[in-house]
């Protein structure tokens, strides 16, 4: 026969309500009846029915965080994985569980975070990227429904986010590169509706009008996160006349995707092309050569949203409308001043 609330009550010698309070850490009851309570708990092997328990409080304790992309994809790379443990680090610590879900498309993204609030599933989510369609956070807004936003929203300022200055991190990037000599940088973007690929577009191009140096659209190309994604890209880029001396890649996967395909034809790294990452994942110092990267607190970034939204969640308020968190560059040996041999040459 289960155990229920009342057996710990009896043999805990409280009343059914004081054991109720305790399990919803209610600030009325001491620290000596709670511990008393608890130990019961764990003695009876009492776990609390968590459904019945949301019926009353009208809160399920989860936290919903929307991937933007299909699992198979996602999770190959590390940016999702890290930015998740630091979200469910956070969540368990502060005694919230998480449910995960996405789409192959921003429909089926959107499906799910309507079966997620109107089924009342979750307390609140937490949305890991942001496009230039923001159809799903006009939703969440009608709706009053509190949500964080991991990126920077470019029609909703008014709404809480947890972002890095993207504009700030690739001018820096290419400022400091622009320093050790290159002048023919090239920037590999992501895919073109992410608004993180449009500010460190304009970041990078700020550096180069700082400059005095035109922008050249052969040295803009765009790929996904997928080291196979970069492949093409960085051929395109090495098959120009005046190849780039540099290039700046959105992402550590994509880097090291650039790095593998000059390698496989016959080009060192760094001393005829030079390249960069984002992010600092294990990988820019697994790989050979290690991969500059712009370090752009990943962890920290999961803790603040999972933070942030836990809050607005209890109605404790956050002040704050967007929350930045700081960036670093993290300079290895993909890099090096420009070398001569990265001029093509006819064969």
């Amino acid at each position: 026969m289960a155990i229920t609330i009342v057996d710990v009550a009896l043999k805990a010698g409280v009343s059914p309500s004081t054991v109720s309070r305790v399990i919803s850490n209610d600030s009325r009851i001491s620290q000596k009846t709670s511990k008393k309570v608890r130990k019961i708990m764990e003695e009876l092997g009492y776990h609390p029915n968590m459904m019945a328990k949301s019926l009353v409080t009208k809160t399920t304790h989860n936290l919903g965080i929307i991937l933007p992309r299909p699992a198979e994809e996602l999770f190959r790379n590390q940016f999702f994985s890290e930015i998740i443990r630091g979200i469910v680090t956070k969540a368990a610590s502060s005694g919230y569980d998480v449910l995960m879900t996405t789409g192959i498309n921003a429909d089926e993204e959107e499906a799910a975070v309507r079966r997620l609030v109107q089924g009342r599933v979750v307390d609140g989510i937490i949305m890991l990227s942001s496009r230039q369609d923001e159809h799903i956070i006009s939703f969440l807004k009608d709706r009053k429904f509190p949500f964080v936003l991991v990126g920077r929203s470019e029609h909703h300022a008014d709404i809480i986010s947890v972002d890095n200055d993207n504009v700030a991190a690739a001018y820096d990037v290419t400022k400091k590169l622009l320093e050790q000599g290159h002048e023919r940088i090239a920037f590999m973007s992501g895919p073109a509706n992410l608004t993180v690929s449009k500010d460190r577009f304009s970041g990078y191009h700020k550096a180069l009008l700082e400059a005095g140096l035109p922008l050249r659209n052969e040295y803009i190309c765009e790929a996904g996160f997928t080291a196979e994604s970069a492949s093409q890209a960085a051929m395109d880029l090495m098959n120009l006349n005046n190849r780039p001396t540099a290039i700046i890649t959105i992402d550590d996967v994509v880097a090291f995707g650039v790095i593998r395909t000059l390698w496989n034809n016959g080009m060192l790294v760094p001393e005829q092309c030079s390249v960069i990452g984002f992010n600092n994942t294990i990988m820019s110092e697994m790989c050979l050569p290690p991969i500059a990267s712009v370090d752009i607190g990943i962890y920290q970034m999961g803790m603040s949203a999972a933070h942030t939204l836990i809050s607005t969640v209890k109605g404790e308020g956050y002040g704050q409308a967007r929350i930045i968190v700081p960036h670093q560059l993290i300079w290895r040996e993909s890099v090096s001043v420009p070398g001569a041999s990265n001029v093509k040459t006819s064969g």
